[in-house]
């Protein structure tokens, strides 16, 4: 099958799949010449596609499959007994075998959320059935050896070890750092009810951690050591109201009482940095460079990380997805996903309608995939800064739950059963 590129799309230029209503910003809806190149496509999905190798996993139906660097892991179904298991599978042959490296008994422990890879460690998130506590266990990657396991959820540090966040007992909150390989409890923080602690995260890990007390007091911690670093009193006057803290990049971010403003602290230092007027702040992320407030009513100001003056605003953005090399992903109606100017909130282009599958590593493209008739599932890789679909291959007999680290796609057929496919490039 060749691949068909749908090109940038500005203003009246065909987009790639009709929809009733394009997001408010971005433009039309889609011309019929789109449909044809897609009904093309998908008759091409018929026949085999030259460069895509399809490796099934042994799996039972219920098992749930997590997509990692070196292979698959699997979480079985419960047998009738109640065990479970964790097994995993190394990456595909040449000839798309999947072979099995090992398996080791899981707690029983309820339901289960995640696993992934963290440096010679398989970290399995866990959460009980009956009061909602999480737990993290740890395997040895090479063998399948359990290592240890604790309550609370896991976070990488800079220096490799986890930091478990234990937010969901009926006991006060506690940061704990612990050793890799044993599981040996380093150190524990109290975290301040009601959780409100953020974390200052660097290449995907955590290297400090913020604590707001009820008193007012911001407090900066190592996240290596536990060390308190900085603390500052950021209520005088009023010794009893909640503040939520939020971190970006080196500037540590406070929504005082009220919720009416925004305050930025430099960070280790929390020197005061900028105050702005931004109601109702839901949560503020990275904007290529500036920051993006997103408004409980959903609207949004992007923000000036220097000075806190609103660049530009939007008051009925579409959710916004993602944020790359300058651009913004936001989705509208019925999933119609649009390409904005993160630096202006220009509309750029119309990316079409989409699922956006989860992927492996945060810079991994970003993967759509709509279902067509027959089960067939479309797939494409959502090019930004092109402001392009760009249409990878069209899988038959697949449902969807897909997870992506291109070219590599794990997803679910209609059978039930879980698939590995390496898809053309």
């Amino acid at each position: 099958m060749s691949i068909i590129e749908l090109g940038e799309v500005h203003g009246d230029d065909a987009s790639m799949a009709p929809a009733p209503r394009p997001p408010r910003a971005v433009g039309r809806p889609a011309r019929s010449v789109a449909v044809l190149l897609l009904a093309a496509v998908v008759l091409a999905g018929a026949a085999p596609v030259p460069g895509r190798m399809v490796s099934p996993v042994p799996a039972a139906r219920a098992a749930a499959a997590y997509l990692a660097e070196d292979g698959v892991f699997v979480v079985d179904p419960p047998t009738a007994t109640g065990d479970r298991y964790l097994t995993a599978y190394a990456p595909p042959t040449a000839d798309g075998g999947v072979r099995r490296r090992w398996q080791a008994p899981l707690p029983r422990t309820g339901d289960y959320l995640g696993v992934r890879v963290e440096r010679g460690l398989v970290l399995v998130l866990g959460i009980s059935a009956a009061n909602g506590v999480f737990q993290t266990t740890a395997f040895a990657a090479e063998t399948g050896r359990q290592r240890w396991q604790h309550y609370g959820r896991s976070q990488p540090t800079a220096d490799g070890g986890p930091l478990l966040i234990d937010d969901t007992t009926d006991e006060p909150a506690v940061l704990s750092r612990v050793e890799p390989d044993t599981g040996r409890v380093l150190w524990s923080v109290p975290i301040p009810p009601p959780s409100n602690a953020a974390y200052q995260v660097h290449d995907g890990r955590v290297d400090r951690f913020v604590l707001v007390q009820p008193t007012g007091e911001v407090q900066v911690h190592d996240a290596g050591s536990g060390d308190l670093l900085r603390s500052v009193d950021t209520l005088p006057g009023d010794r009893s109201a909640f503040q939520r803290v939020q971190v970006v990049d080196d500037l540590l971010l406070l929504v005082p009482p009220g919720g009416t403003r925004l305050l930025g602290y430099g960070l280790p230092d929390l020197s005061p940095r900028w105050a702005a007027d931004v109601p109702l702040v839901s949560y503020v992320i990275g904007c290529a460079g500036l920051l993006c407030a997103l408004q409980q009513t959903g609207g949004l100001q992007v923000l000036d990380p220097a000075s806190g003056a609103v660049r530009w605003s939007d008051p009925g953005l579409d959710t916004l997805t993602d944020v790359r090399r300058g651009r913004m992903l936001v989705a509208g109606p019925n999933q119609r996903y649009a390409a904005r100017d993160a630096a202006t909130g220009q509309a750029r282009a119309e990316l079409g309608q989409w699922n956006l599958v989860p992927t492996l590593r945060p810079d991994d493209p970003l993967v759509g995939v709509r279902p067509v008739r027959d089960g067939r599932l479309v797939v494409a890789e959502l090019d930004l800064v092109a402001g392009r679909s760009r249409i990878i291959d069209v899988l038959p007999d697949v449902v969807g739950n897909c997870q992506a680290s291109l070219p590599i796609l794990l997803c679910q057929r209609l059978d039930g059963s879980t698939a590995l496919w390496r898809l053309p490039e």
